[in-house]
């Protein structure tokens, strides 16, 4: 165990020494991270032997991915975002069921192991992009305000809602009783998962907003006690919504920006210590996805699978995000790089936890696709976040009334 906390420890203390000139590269923190736990791991020098159960690893991916969706949201600059929120609200409504569709038919082609149900949990897990490994993109100055935040909106909510779409497809495949007991169920996840998440987060949000404008106008913040305060509440609004049946990402996210919304004299600061930790955790999520999860995964793949995750990166998410924008007013370079900037990371590997802890017949084929297309999705678009981002910044973009 401290073999293995000194390994993590340097590297952690090493990179963070030199961030800032990562960031200006071409090569992503999570490509570091990701080839730090494949070089230290058991497929390279054997040096990390990290031993981590399914419910760590899900604990670790849910923290990091609730701490970075409450930071983004919180972040959001919502006047830019009402300017232009025909974006995602396109990109949710129509692109997110055509990403489940596409991926769906894509995967009746290629994959004849799997059940018709099993095809559909593999495209819902796909569908949800990834808040972290987006970041390098929503947070470039260079990329034009309203294409950051109909991404940030986009990562930040499509996730959240794969939550009870999943569940609909997995209480209709583990269901006994054919289609009458499994949509009821299904339809009443639904509800629940959504309406108890959003009212996690907005009453949370609230609390908390009070909490802070009285204890501000006392004089009563402690710059030492600051860095806790939203770490505090991200986790408080994931974990709340979770334990009693709701999702905690859409908690995280509408509780982020209701938050940002409410404390937009001091929320900077706040924002600054729990970013910093976000970013610790997600160190730690790739390193382990690197040394241990491909790892497992790799001595399975093959050529099929290989060929859905290359199309889920490119044709899957490329053409709904493409048709959902038309009418938009947006161009074409506009359209590619939205329907581009569609990683997958750690809300997939979530996914795959959950999948896996169900017993389906094909979730061993299910878990490796993802593995592969969030492995091509760290390097893919780790490559390409800066360069594109410079590129499409430097065009012209059209405004619409």
């Amino acid at each position: 165990m401290y073999q293995n906390l000194a390994i993590l420890a340097v590297f952690a203390f090493i990179y963070s020494a030199f961030a800032r000139g990562v960031e200006r590269t071409w090569i992503s923190g999570p490509i570091i991270f990701t080839g730090f736990g494949l070089l230290f791991g058991p497929l390279g020098l054997g040096i990390l032997k990290l031993d981590v159960t399914n419910e760590t690893l899900r604990t670790v991916a849910e923290l990091t991915l609730a701490l970075v969706l409450f930071n983004d949201a919180a972040s959001a600059d919502l006047g830019e975002l009402r300017r232009s929120l025909r974006i995602p609200e396109r990109m949710l409504a129509i692109g997110l069921p055509l990403t489940i569709l596409l991926g769906f038919g894509v995967g009746v082609l290629i994959f004849d192991e799997l059940s018709l149900l099993e095809l559909v949990i593999l495209a819902t897990m796909l569908a949800a992009t990834d808040a972290a490994l987006g970041k390098p993109v929503i947070t470039n100055k260079a990329v034009p305000a309203k294409i950051r935040e109909g991404l940030n909106v986009e990562s930040g909510l499509n996730d959240g809602l794969c939550v009870p779409i999943l569940f609909i497809f997995i209480a209709l495949a583990v269901s006994t009783n054919g289609e009458g007991g499994g949509m009821s169920h299904a339809l009443h996840l639904v509800t629940k998962e959504i309406g108890i998440g959003v009212a996690v987060g907005l009453v949370l949000a609230v609390l908390a907003g009070w909490m802070l404008k009285f204890s501000a106008k006392h004089d009563w913040f402690s710059e030492i006690w600051m860095q806790v305060t939203v770490i505090a509440l991200a986790v408080a609004c994931f974990a709340g919504a979770q334990s009693i049946g709701g999702s905690g990402f859409i908690a995280a996210f509408t509780g982020g920006l209701l938050f940002g919304k409410i404390t937009t004299q001091y929320k900077h600061v706040l924002l600054r210590a729990s970013e910093g930790t976000g970013d610790v955790f997600s160190l730690v999520a790739w390193v382990v996805f690197g040394s241990v999860i491909i790892d497992k995964a790799i001595g399975h793949m093959n050529w099929s699978i290989v060929l859905y995750s290359v199309l889920s990166l490119t044709l899957v998410r490329m053409l709904p995000i493409f048709l959902s924008l038309t009418g938009t007013g947006e161009r074409l370079p506009e359209k590619l790089f939205l329907g581009w900037f569609g990683p997958r990371g750690l809300a997939s590997i979530v996914f795959t936890i959950i999948v896996l802890n169900e017993d389906l017949p094909g979730e061993l084929t299910m878990a490796v696709v993802v593995v592969c297309t969030v492995f091509m999705s760290i390097i893919a678009h780790g490559i390409t976040a800066n360069p594109f981002a410079k590129a499409i910044g430097r065009r012209p973009i059209k405004h619409i009334p």
